[in-house]
């Protein structure tokens, strides 16, 4: 059976300052299996891999761009942090639509070889073409298939809005795959709730039929999400408030972070 699935929900962002507002749309997601990609690609019509289609998957928009094995990839950050996880690599990420495709967040789940979630690999990508990643390792045990959320954290060091300042922590809340998901990011300077961001999703099969059911409720996805982004930056700019300028990137290309067990 494959593990590979598409996640349909809502993302819901809660901003509390600068300026207070909500923003709420649909999506879909791709859990895609990184060692089942060719036979995904042998078997699915309406999403191509590496080529244009109507909806596509390059794993040139991850990683570190070259196109390599994402999961090696995966594993070699996690190696550099002394995190083994010899067992799969699931990367939750939304398609290109059209050949266009905007992830602000991608996420790698990374099991040990008896299931167990062994870390996470955080991707972050803003509207300027850059990207960083943040890692933690998940508590010891428990946290096979079916259980409860994971709570880990990281400090913030990557710019991604142009409204929020840099001396801020992100606090993850992740429910993983299974037959839903949840993903919780906020954003906090001590504890002064800054933004929260989620997306919660329920499973599907990943087959022909259910990407056309989600292409055909989303056919603008990637579009949606890059004009959300900035219809917010509109609304925020409309009350006086002004980008910060951007800061250079940071010099390593993972943060680490830390889970919680409470």
């Amino acid at each position: 059976m494959s593990a590979s699935a598409i996640y349909e929900g809502v993302v819901t962002h809660r901003r509390f300052s600068p300026a207070s507002h909500r923003l709420r749309y649909r999506i879909f997601m791709l859990l895609l299996d990184l060692d089942e990609l060719s036979a995904l690609a042998s078997r699915l019509k309406l999403l191509r891999f590496g080529a244009f289609g109507l909806m596509s998957f390059r794993a040139a928009d991850h990683g570190d761009r070259s196109g390599g094995d994402l999961k090696a990839y995966a594993r070699e950050r996690l190696g550099e942090a002394g995190i083994v996880a010899d067992g799969p690599v699931r990367l939750l990420c939304m398609p290109r639509i059209l050949g266009y495709g905007f992830n602000p967040l991608s996420l790698y789940f990374c099991h040990r070889a008896d299931g167990e979630l062994a870390a996470i690999l955080y991707e972050v990508r803003n509207t300027f073409g850059q990207s960083h990643s943040y890692l933690a390792a998940a508590p010891e045990s428990g946290f096979g298939a079916g259980a409860g959320p994971v709570r880990q954290s990281a400090p913030k060091r990557f710019f991604v809005s142009p409204f929020m300042d840099m001396d801020l922590t992100y606090d993850f809340e992740i429910l993983p795959p299974g037959e839903a998901i949840a993903v919780s990011v906020s954003a906090r300077r001590g504890d002064q709730a800054i933004l929260t961001a989620r997306f919660a999703g329920q499973h599907g099969a990943l087959t022909d039929a259910n990407l056309l059911k989600a292409w055909l409720k989303h056919p603008l996805l990637s579009f949606k999400v890059i004009a959300g982004i900035h219809w917010e930056a509109i609304r925020i700019v409309a009350r006086g408030i002004w980008p910060r300028p951007r800061p250079p990137l940071p010099p390593e290309a993972v943060t680490l972070g830390a889970s919680s067990t409470s």
